[in-house]
């Protein structure tokens, strides 16, 4: 069962009431970045690439045809009897963007960031709304300890 936004709103910082839908969160934009050297992922570990800023003019970020690393302003944390999930708003998708994301996993908490596919050049404010992050109860074996625990928190 999906929770409602009050909920899901419970368990993010710095959220507004605007941001506030009936079945979850929106998510906005703090800063977005660009992968510059290689990633690598084993069967044993895993590194990622570096990356640089992208520069807003004015707070606003000019996207071209490409991949770009866009993170999150809103600190979350997902309870332990609880799964996240995250979906792009309507207007990326209708601005030929796509937002890519993994599960959030129970008891991850920090500031994530999510793959953006723009596909025709585009503008997105800092601070707009581009996500919508929901919670749905779950039962597991365990919470999440891994290395993006606390990510981009301190």
């Amino acid at each position: 069962m999906f929770r409602s936004g009050a909920y899901v709103a419970s368990c993010l910082s710095e959220v507004t009431d605007e941001q506030v839908q009936p079945n979850g969160v929106d998510l906005t934009v703090a800063d977005v970045r660009r992968q510059v050297t290689p990633g690598r992922i084993d069967t044993d570990g895993k590194t990622v690439g570096d990356r640089e800023p992208v520069a807003p003019d004015d707070d606003v970020f000019h996207l071209e045809p490409g991949g770009y690393i866009l993170q999150y302003a809103e600190t979350i944390a997902v309870p332990e009897d609880h799964v996240g999930f995250l979906y792009p708003r309507s207007t990326l998708l209708r601005n030929s963007c796509m937002l890519n994301t993994a599960v959030w996993d129970a008891g991850y908490e920090g500031r994530g960031e999510g793959l953006l596919q723009v596909h025709h050049p585009v503008r997105i404010e800092r601070g707009a709304r581009v996500a919508q992050f929901v919670l749905a109860a779950a039962s597991h074996d365990d919470v999440y300890d891994g290395s993006y625990q606390g990510e981009r928190t301190g």
